[in-house]
């Protein structure tokens, strides 16, 4: 009887040691990411500028920016994103190239893990909106940054950011989703 069991352990234990080489691991898998449809409104809250945005954004007051109301986060909760809009009053030269400086520094501290920063000029003469913006690739934090305004009275600066680890490669479909959004909001932007 002994042995019989003993038989009995040692064929299971065979049988379950099967040498398969034909195993590999399974490769990483991500969510099926879900596109709500295009669709726009205006912003217009009192603000010294309005512009259109998505209606599956929803805008918030920046809750590190008290003192300025004028200071706003548009968030994409489904993508787990922001981009985060300040705005400055430009009361001198010396302000306004500050702000400039400020957003050149800020866009090029990325540069330790992106592969390009690109700039491109943005220019609406007929709405006086001019600035630039930052196309940083890589697996920086922030892939969008950009300044609008009209040299004389009004600053207001953008960048895009995800709550998730900046791997390009698994977040590059949202973000061409949402630059779409970005280019929309600079495109309808306008001073009051």
């Amino acid at each position: 009887m002994r042995f019989a069991a003993i038989l009995a352990a040692l064929i299971l234990l065979l049988a379950a040691c099967n040498d398969d080489q034909d195993y590999s691991p399974k490769p990483r898998g991500y969510f099926r990411i879900y596109y709500p449809e295009k669709a726009y409104r205006l912003y217009n809250e009192g603000c010294p500028y309005s512009f259109q945005y998505p209606v599956y954004a929803n805008i918030s007051p920046d809750p590190k920016a008290a003192t300025n109301s004028c200071w706003i986060n548009m968030n994409f909760k489904q993508f787990k994103g922001v981009l985060h809009l300040s705005y400055q009053p430009v009361t001198s030269k010396k302000i306004f190239n500050e702000l400039v400086e400020d957003a050149h520094t800020f866009a090029f501290k990325h540069t330790v893990k992106a592969t390009s920063i690109d700039e491109g000029y943005i220019s609406y003469p007929d709405r006086k909106v001019y600035g630039l913006y930052y196309t940083i690739d890589g697996n920086a934090a922030s892939s969008v940054q950009f300044f609008l305004t009209d040299s004389t009275k009004h600053y207001l600066r953008g960048a895009l950011y995800f709550s998730s680890e900046p791997r390009l490669d698994s977040i590059q479909p949202v973000l061409d989703f949402v630059k779409q959004d970005v280019d929309r909001m600079i495109k309808t932007f306008r001073w009051k």
